[in-house]
């Protein structure tokens, strides 16, 4: 929902959600969230910014499997039509093949000879063969969730073949690559902090970990579509920002910053204001 958002206001494109084997309930609940927050106008259909096509789950499954077809057509339309940047969701893949391999044996063919159950791992069978035809994979962490981070988005699983220097420069692809380093090292550390502590490693090690763990919660950010239940605003930060955001941590200029500073905050601006804020509350208290 906060991608869709986004494609629509700050980047004037369109969304096509293919629901394959929705439930009518999530279905209805998404198109009344998309109409309050504005991506769907009910009074002039042709300001809205997505398009919604759904299969059901108790529908048959040629039925099923069509949505996915039918909404690759649809965004092909957008784009190739209208010429506008379109972004397409499939939920999800393992719906659209499973109504595939039902297809397949009402014709009497034979799908497959063992039952593939879906275990919410990148090493099914279903992301496995999906993810070979993708140029980027977006790999929502459950670790990240429990922290508290959203959007959960683990930056070291997640892939782009678009990340090359020719292609985003070299700034924005060694930003990239130290970010990702520095996340790396800290996930290998992290064993050793739980058994002896952040005491017992090299002052190099300290400094990764404080500068990775703010790289952690930078990543953080106040979603748009979730204003109503928190209360913040939400925010967009625009690439050259947050170029800018990770190469000051990298950097070590605010390595004197508390880590909650990072936390769901917009640039890096933000955070150096909330951490003079959180230091006044601090003196304050005192």
């Amino acid at each position: 929902m906060e991608l869709i958002n986004n494609i629509a206001k700050a980047h004037g494109g369109v969304s096509v959600f293919g629901g394959v084997g929705e439930r009518t309930r999530e279905g209805n609940d998404l198109y009344m969230e998309m109409k309050e927050s504005g991506v769907i106008n009910e009074q002039n259909l042709a300001e809205s910014k997505v398009a919604l096509v759904y299969g059901q789950m108790n529908e048959p499954p040629g039925a099923r499997m069509r949505v996915g077809l039918t909404a690759l057509t649809m965004a092909e339309y957008f784009r190739d039509v209208n010429e506008q940047d379109v972004l397409l969701f499939i939920d999800n893949i393992f719906r659209f093949v499973q109504a595939g391999s039902e297809v397949s044996a009402l014709l009497g063919r034979m799908p497959s000879a063992v039952v593939y159950v879906p275990a919410d791992d990148l090493t099914d069978p279903a992301p496995a063969t999906t993810f070979a035809h993708l140029d980027a994979t977006t790999v929502l962490s459950r670790g990240l969730a429990a922290k508290g981070i959203y959007p959960a988005v683990d930056p070291l699983d997640s892939t782009s073949t678009m990340l090359q220097p020719r292609i985003v420069g070299e700034e924005h692809y060694e930003t990239a690559q130290r970010v990702k380093q520095t996340s790396q090292r800290y996930k290998e550390l992290q064993d050793i902090i739980a058994i002896l502590g952040l005491d017992e490693l090299s002052e190099e090690d300290r400094l990764t970990v404080a500068r990775a763990r703010k790289i952690e919660r930078f990543l953080s950010q106040p979603f748009f579509v979730a204003e109503v239940f928190t209360g913040s605003p939400g925010k967009y930060v625009g690439l050259a920002e947050t170029i800018r955001g990770f190469q000051l941590i990298l950097s070590g200029e605010l390595d004197g910053l508390p880590e909650q500073a990072f936390y769901l905050v917009g640039n890096i601006d933000e955070a150096t204001a909330k951490a003079m804020n959180l230091d006044l509350e601090s003196k304050l208290k005192k």
